[in-house]
């Protein structure tokens, strides 16, 4: 036990250790990251044997975390929240089969998009999924929910979704830890294939089973101490806030709240508190990071024509994320703009780090391509290389989602588009882009297929990168012909082999792949001064 200061993905990891977890699992993706990051260098987790490897994607890490808890361990699931669409399938019917050790998914959801292609609020994935969530504040309350979190979970039977946002994971505050536990002893559920065989006989028992659970989820969350209402004089408005948006509405009220406020931070709604402050106010404003998943469930269940505000009406932006200042105009309050910024600072936009090698496949792919006047098209994928689509390079002429730049080439190309190239990186090709490989070699689809291999997961810090050493195997299992997977080094020195390969393989009239090698140069940085 003690006082630390702790990101508030460090607060969910150490929590998780103290809570006596026996394993993460996850795929890198900012601003979830630091959590798996965090307990892969603890102590204390590899004295107790803390199972902290990186899965190849987050719906193979779900389904590995799944499969701990029905081994009775507890078990943590890490994510971005575009990660858990890759992870629906099994997230949608984890609810129905319920757990047998302890389960915590963490969603990172990202406002503002910070690092993301979307600003998807996965409360609204979990109310799908109709099992109980958790939404801390601050980085004390994200400790406390995911202590206390693996229990509830065990006395539900059912994962819990722990959200949290980017200034959330992001931020550091002082966190009080508790004592340590000891982790769950190896059991099997006794009804496991009542529960765990989601044959559809056995599946409409189990949604019949997850139906009645909502009442006791609902009466859980109406005595949790994560749902606080604030009393307050004025009640011709009440104030129903989440997460980190209490924060920003503390801020406004240094002095205290004016109006009556209840802090939401365990899900789904506490009724009787909300029917208790609809009552006392004449008016009611919603005040919560992301989607108005709050506000429209209120316009559902409160069945009076009580005037709601939030980002439905307009009060509040409907993009981005909340500040203290978007809170206090909402409030009606005078907001001065302290800190302007001046004209003459300009944003830096990214770019590829000098010595980069995707820097020299664009050289190369882009002479290539010149030469087909506009009739080659290039796709691509998440990663640091997307940023071919920024100036100088402007090579790429897509970035969808975690492997669809195989499968959008090989669309293309069933279209008739020739040639039909695209880039993915070697960690996203081993998270999502090997089936889409898979079609195109069952139809021998003239496809190009570019992996540029930086040995890592770049953008997200350099973590291990499940392909390493394997790429060339891969794709000769998966059925692509030896002589058409060509390995290449990008250096200046080799500009014209390059080209030259890229050309070759671009008239080939069916499956290609390159493999462009070099090592990220910011993992290599790191190399060196680990041995100095």
């Amino acid at each position: 036990m003690g006082k630390h200061l702790f990101l508030g993905d460090e607060a969910i990891a150490q929590a998780a250790i103290d809570a006596g977890l026996s394993g993460v699992y996850a795929y890198p993706g900012t601003p979830s990251t630091e959590i798996t990051e965090y307990i892969q260098t603890s102590p204390e987790a590899k004295e107790r044997n803390i199972h902290s490897r990186w899965s190849v994607n987050e719906k193979t890490a779900m389904e590995a975390a799944l499969g701990m808890s029905y081994a009775g361990k507890r078990a943590l699931c890490c994510m971005k929240h575009v990660g858990l669409n890759v992870a629906a399938d099994c997230f949608m019917n984890v609810a129905m089969s319920g757990i047998h050790g302890g389960l915590i998914i963490v969603t990172a959801d990202d406002p503002s998009m910070h690092s993301s292609q979307n600003e998807q609020d996965n409360r609204v994935l979990g109310n799908f999924a109709m099992i109980p969530m958790l939404e801390p504040s601050n980085q004390q309350e994200a400790y406390d929910m995911a202590y206390n979190g693996f229990e509830l979970s065990e006395k539900l039977g059912y994962p819990i979704l722990l959200r949290i946002t980017t200034r959330m994971a992001h931020s550091r505050a002082g966190v009080e830890t508790r004592p340590p536990k000891e982790q769950n002893p190896l059991s099997f559920p006794e009804d496991g294939k009542q529960r765990f065989i989601l044959l559809p006989a056995m599946a409409r028992q189990r949604f019949g089973v997850l139906l009645k659970a909502q009442e006791t989820f609902t009466r859980h969350s109406e005595s949790s101490p994560y749902n606080t209402y604030f009393d307050a004089p004025d009640k011709n408005l009440g104030i129903i806030t989440t997460g980190i948006a209490f924060n920003y509405l503390s801020e406004n009220y240094p002095e205290g709240f004016e109006h009556p406020v209840l802090k939401i931070g365990q899900y789904p709604l506490p009724r009787k508190q909300i029917e208790h402050i609809v009552d006392a106010c004449k008016e009611i404003l919603v005040l919560e990071e992301g989607f108005p998943v709050v506000e429209e469930q209120l316009k559902g269940f409160l069945g009076r024509g009580l005037p709601l505000h939030g980002r439905l009406d307009g009060t509040l932006r409907r993009d981005g994320e909340l500040t203290p200042d978007s809170v206090g105009r909402a409030l009606g309050k005078h907001i001065a703009g302290y800190y302007p910024v001046p004209e003459i600072v300009v944003p830096r936009p990214p770019a590829l780090c000098i010595g980069c090698g995707h820097r020299d496949v664009y050289d190369a792919l882009n002479e290539v391509v010149e030469s087909y006047r506009g009739a080659a098209k290039v796709f691509s994928d998440i990663g640091c290389y997307a940023l071919g689509a920024l100036p100088p390079f402007r090579a790429i002429e897509s970035c969808i989602d975690m492997g669809a730049s195989i499968t959008m080439a090989k669309g293309a190309a069933d279209a008739g588009a020739f040639p039909s190239v695209c880039v993915i990186g070697d960690s996203t090709f081993t998270h999502s882009g090997m089936t889409g490989l898979l079609d195109c070699v069952n139809e021998q689809t003239p496809v190009t297929i570019i992996i540029s291999d930086n040995e890592t997961t770049a953008m997200t810090g350099g973590q291990d990168s499940a392909g390493t050493g394997r790429l060339e195997a891969i794709c000769q299992g998966i059925g692509v012909e030896t002589e058409h997977i060509r390995v290449m080094i990008p250096l200046k020195k080799n500009y014209e082999e390059m080209k030259r390969i890229i050309r070759e393989e671009m008239e080939y009239k069916g499956v290609s792949v390159l493999i462009p090698r070099r090592e990220c140069i910011q993992t290599l940085k790191r190399k060196h001064s680990t041995k100095k």
